[in-house]
């Protein structure tokens, strides 16, 4: 049985699924897959919370209470190199609370969100949005809005909603997620001023293209950025969504599986950082893939993983990572031209958890060498822990099958 073992685990990398697992309510664990007991997995995952959310505060923490208002207590997750709270952040962090059931952290941090990030303010240009960079004190570095943020948020609340059900006001979760969603695809056009000067803000889809903008700030050309992809989320906003949308978001999530077949690059596999609607690359500007392109990989696998609904997405993970292999798999570096010439050669855990996260789609046993990846990973500390703990942990999460959906009670 020992000799056996290896190949079976092959095996198990390689097979297709017939559905994805909203169908089937099976999460894969690829973790168990790969040999690790299910108790070695529970303590990982809880080690790495405990350190990431509750740690020493100057080396390993993201997660700070900051007091308490009318609403409850207040926290809120920082970028330490950076030194701010931002909406990608703050929206992550709720995620990971969902899906670890930590109900105060996750309340605390909406209520953060809430009160300093959010605007209420009708003639303001981010009017229904959240201001996407912030002062740990709540003071506002830029008032525009980053719509990788309110996709996060959105699908956090839906989530909690169908976890613990929805309270009063704030912690309505499931009318706050629909207002939310309503605006990302329906705010009309506002002008005015802004901390950093007038802007013009619309809605955070583009209607033409039914896809998410990098920016609703119409002084931009506008563009997408691939990695704000979700059409696992869209998936399900066409199903507990305003009813009216919802064909939109069910358009959405298709026309996101085609456009990660235009936007990757046919040996490598790799995305930009952003891009044009047709696939293009912008003249000048986020033309490699970097530190945002990073999370396109997990973002088609997690749809395979839950929709099984476009083979090709297993096709890009083989692809992507075949490239990283061939690079040296505890060497390769974390910026590269899309043809694959490398730009900088920092060896980042956001990115292995990542490319760990595509083995939930690919079909080649390779796939394994990138979860033990990341599971021989240390849990990120010190000043860039933000980044690489976020996706370490939302890493962990989808290896395991922990990362789940959560229907509407």
């Amino acid at each position: 049985m020992k000799r056996l073992l290896p190949l079976l685990l092959c095996a198990s990398f390689a097979a297709t699924a017939q559905n994805g697992a909203f169908a089937t309510k099976r999460y894969r664990n690829l973790f168990q897959e790969a040999g690790h007991s299910p108790a070695e997995i529970t303590r990982k995952i809880d080690a790495a919370f405990q350190q990431l959310f509750h740690g020493d505060p100057d080396t390993q923490t993201l997660y700070y209470s900051a007091g308490q208002n009318a609403n409850g207590p207040l926290a809120y997750v920082t970028d330490i190199n950076n030194k701010d709270v931002r909406s990608e952040g703050m929206s992550y962090g709720m995620m990971i609370a969902v899906q670890m059931n930590k109900k105060a952290e996750f309340d605390a941090l909406w209520n953060w969100s809430k009160t300093f990030m959010y605007h209420d303010n009708p003639a303001h240009p981010s009017y229904k949005f959240f201001s996407w960079s912030m002062k740990t004190d709540g003071t506002p570095n830029s008032e525009s809005p980053a719509p990788d943020g309110e996709e996060y948020w959105t699908m956090a609340l839906y989530f909690a909603d169908g976890r613990w059900g929805s309270g009063k006001g704030i912690y309505n979760y499931r009318a706050e997620a629909d207002r939310l969603l309503d605006a990302m695809k329906n705010r009309a056009v506002i002008s005015g001023p802004t901390n950093r000067g007038s802007e013009t803000d619309g809605a955070e889809f583009n209607a033409e293209y039914k896809m998410v903008r990098f920016t609703p700030d119409n002084r931009r050309p506008d563009h997408t950025d691939p990695s704000y992809h979700l059409p696992a989320f869209y998936e399900l906003w066409a199903r507990w969504g305003p009813a009216t949308d919802r064909a939109f978001w069910a358009d959405a999530a298709k026309i996101s599986r085609d456009y990660f077949q235009k936007v990757t690059n046919p040996k490598t596999g790799l995305a930009p950082n952003y891009a044009n609607f047709d696939g293009s690359t912008l003249s000048g500007r986020g033309v490699n893939f970097a530190a945002d392109a990073w999370r396109t990989a997990a973002n088609w696998s997690v749809d395979w993983s839950w929709w099984a609904a476009d083979p090709r997405e297993r096709v890009l993970s083989d692809r992507i990572q075949a490239f990283f292999e061939s690079k040296g798999m505890d060497t390769y570096g974390n910026q590269y031209t899309l043809d694959g010439n490398e730009v900088r050669n920092t060896h980042s855990p956001a990115l292995v958890a990542t490319n760990a996260v595509a083995s939930l789609a690919a079909s080649d046993p390779r796939a394994r060498k990138f979860v033990e990846a990341l599971w021989a990973t240390p849990i990120p500390s010190g000043q860039y822990r933000y980044y690489d703990g976020m996706w370490y942990m939302m890493g962990l999460l989808h290896c395991s099958g922990e990362f789940r959906i959560w229907p509407p009670k």
